[in-house]
């Protein structure tokens, strides 16, 4: 590799995280939430957590722990029914959480609440892991552990900077008009947030528990 070859695999890894990060799901829903009721701060540190755990999975992926995939592996159905419940809990406080109340929620506490609940959330689905895989291949890397250790670190680098880039992006787009929207809609936003959380609880739950016991 010549002297452009860290910078090529930094640019990778930006595009790279910020594919895994952009589908909206779960972790989408709970950083719109909290930038609406609880600002842009406690809406990027939901994204940051996810972002963390996101360069975990593309860590084991990039550098091939396969002892590391496959315990994860083995206590998928495990994972996946944790993850559920974790969804159903910030699914139903969502959704009889009072705005007033949150919007006086913003102490350091809260920012490490926020942080915390997205890493775990995101570490409980180890399909990112199967998505890095996947994105790695796609992107050329047969064997990514074999390349120079300062590629894989600007790698890695450069996917949590691309996962953090869309939060940062997500966090401040719902700033920016969130001044324009009636007070008495962001009671409706806990209604509805609260809901898809926890209808996505209640589908994992599902699959998981058919899992378990087919």
């Amino acid at each position: 590799m010549g002297p452009l070859s860290p910078f090529l695999f930094l640019a990778k890894g930006l595009l790279i995280g910020f594919t895994i990060a952009a589908p909206v799901g779960p972790v989408g829903i709970l950083c719109i939430k909290r930038t609406l009721l609880q600002g842009r701060i406690t809406g990027l540190a939901t994204g940051l957590g996810a972002a963390t755990a996101d360069l975990m999975y593309g860590f084991i992926a990039a550098l091939g722990l396969t002892v590391v995939a496959d315990t994860l592996l083995c206590c998928f159905t495990y994972l996946k029914l944790s993850g559920a419940l974790l969804l159903l809990f910030l699914g139903f406080r969502t959704f009889f959480s009072h705005p007033k109340n949150e919007t006086q929620a913003l102490a350091k506490t809260s920012l490490f609440g926020a942080f915390t609940s997205t890493f775990f959330l995101t570490l409980t689905n180890p399909l990112t892991l199967f998505a890095f895989l996947g994105i790695f291949s796609a992107f050329g890397f047969a064997r990514i552990s074999d390349e120079p250790g300062r590629d894989i670190f600007s790698l890695l680098l450069g996917v949590f900077i691309g996962s953090a880039l869309w939060w940062l992006l997500l966090s401040e787009g719902i700033t920016s008009f969130k001044h324009k929207l009636p007070s008495k809609l962001f009671e409706w936003v806990n209604h509805v947030a609260g809901t898809l959380l926890v209808l996505f609880g209640v589908a994992l739950l599902a699959n998981g528990l058919y899992e378990l016991l087919s």
